[in-house]
């Protein structure tokens, strides 16, 4: 049974919650409050298995209180908001909240939330995360031809080298000395880093510079 405490200002709002978590199977509604100081001082007292916090609320913001409900207790907290503002997110997350929904969340999704904070699991909502995941990707990395500043000459003797032409292949249909082709090949190398002929191929493979520009 998990005990859930609710946080809003809204009466209509936490009447419509209470009546879900009394009628749902494996949840009892522990308590509400409408303002950030009430909330604090009966989560203490209740102490619910999770806090069903909105943000802004008279006496005290829901993210206010939500760092003393944190830091008091064992009570999760899972924020249920209007407003999907970074500031608000990255707040609340890095107080240590186990969730942050938003209001036009399904009553389904609302309790699969406070299960999963009640088993020491994250919910996000999914424009929450998408966002989140944008901002911490990693960049991608730029491919090793971009930038490279490579000359005429040394592309040919890339794309000879992706179509598997040997060194002296390349220097006879460049007419070019054997040393010179070796020579190209070292300085792509470094300026690519990569450290033999196979890998040059595939980078201009993928590149796709097997054919001379028209």
């Amino acid at each position: 049974m998990i005990s859930v405490f609710l946080a809003d200002d809204d009466p209509a709002f936490r009447r419509v919650y209470r009546t879900l978590f009394e009628r749902t199977e494996g949840f009892r509604f522990a308590g509400e409050a409408g303002d950030g100081a009430t909330t604090v001082r009966l989560v203490r007292a209740l102490r619910p298995a999770v806090a069903l916090l909105d943000v802004q609320m008279p006496g005290g913001d829901g993210l206010t209180a939500a760092a003393a409900v944190l830091e008091g207790g064992d009570t999760r907290v899972v924020v249920l908001t209007t407003f999907d503002l970074d500031d608000y997110v990255y707040r609340a997350l890095s107080l240590g909240a186990s969730g942050f929904l938003l209001k036009n969340a399904a009553p389904a999704e609302v309790l699969r939330a406070v299960r999963a904070g009640h088993a020491g699991h994250a919910a996000l909502a999914p424009e929450v995360t998408a966002r989140l995941v944008r901002q911490f990707a990693p960049p991608a990395r730029p491919h090793p031809f971009a930038g490279s500043r490579l000359s005429a000459r040394e592309l040919q003797v890339v794309r000879l080298v992706a179509r598997g032409l040997s060194n002296q292949q390349i220097a006879d249909e460049l007419r070019l000395s054997l040393e010179t082709v070796r020579t190209y090949l070292r300085r792509m190398f470094a300026k690519l880093g990569v450290n033999d002929r196979t890998h040059l191929a595939v980078l201009a493979h993928e590149a796709g510079l097997l054919h001379e520009p028209r």
